[in-house]
């Protein structure tokens, strides 16, 4: 009992001499949050680049690039033109498979793939697509939510997109996959939430779930992300 005690006299004290000495412990590595346009961002270790997505109307959004430096976010880059799912928004642990339905929530920026071969100046890992490339979207597959070759095998790559556990064979969308950067939405693997989340070049509307932009807008994102900065996209409304 008396050792209790005179471990939180010496806690009690320890704090009134910080009070009375102005001392301040050392500041957090990073903000953990961070609202960027209206959008809150949950940030990772390190994160100093960041797309945002702003729900305006309908499946229209403004997609934006910020940049932190010297501890400030500047915005660098911003289009109104972007599009968001025509199944509308949802936070992304509610979502289901085939909705259409965009996931709420801030997502690391992994990868790229595209038509084009990689530029020297992209930094993002970059995959050229080539035939018999498919996103997994086969819930009864090992390779759920991941890129594979259907000579590869491990999913039922004839299925049709419509159908129950049809994947997307990445060559029939040459100009929304022109440019593409996949999140790691879903990296997990939980079936039936839904597979290939990316942000990609603008179709003729809404997308399946996606986030979509002109393609300027990735074309520039492409150059200028780097894994490094740890790169986040952040959905809202």
């Amino acid at each position: 009992m008396r050792r209790a005690l005179v471990t939180c006299l010496a806690a009690v004290l320890a704090v009134l001499a910080v009070g009375l000495l102005g001392l301040v412990g050392p500041a957090p590595a990073f903000a953990q949050t961070a609202r960027l346009g209206g959008i809150a961002v949950h940030l990772r270790p390190g994160t100093s680049q960041v797309v945002t997505v702003d729900h305006t109307r309908g499946t229209s959004a403004r997609v934006s690039l910020w940049a932190l430096k010297h501890g400030r976010w500047k915005r660098q880059l911003t289009t109104a033109g972007g599009r968001t799912g025509y199944g509308g928004l949802v936070a992304g642990a509610k979502r289901h498979q085939g909705t259409g339905a965009t996931p709420l929530g801030t997502y690391r920026l992994i990868s790229s793939f595209g038509t084009h071969r990689a530029k020297a100046s992209w930094d993002l890992p970059y995959r050229m697509i080539k035939k018999g490339d498919y996103w997994v979207e086969d819930n009864g597959s090992a390779y759920y939510n991941r890129y594979r070759n259907k000579a590869q095998g491990g999913f039922r790559w004839w299925l049709p997109l419509s159908a129950r556990n049809g994947s997307e064979r990445l060559s029939d969308y040459p100009k929304q996959y022109e440019e593409a950067i996949v999140l790691d939405y879903n990296q997990a693997q939980v079936r039936h939430r839904g597979a290939g989340i990316f942000l990609h070049v603008n179709g003729t509307g809404a997308t399946a779930g996606c986030v979509s932009a002109p393609r300027w807008l990735l074309r520039k994102l492409l150059h200028r992300l780097d894994p490094a900065r740890v790169p986040v996209i952040a959905i809202g409304r």
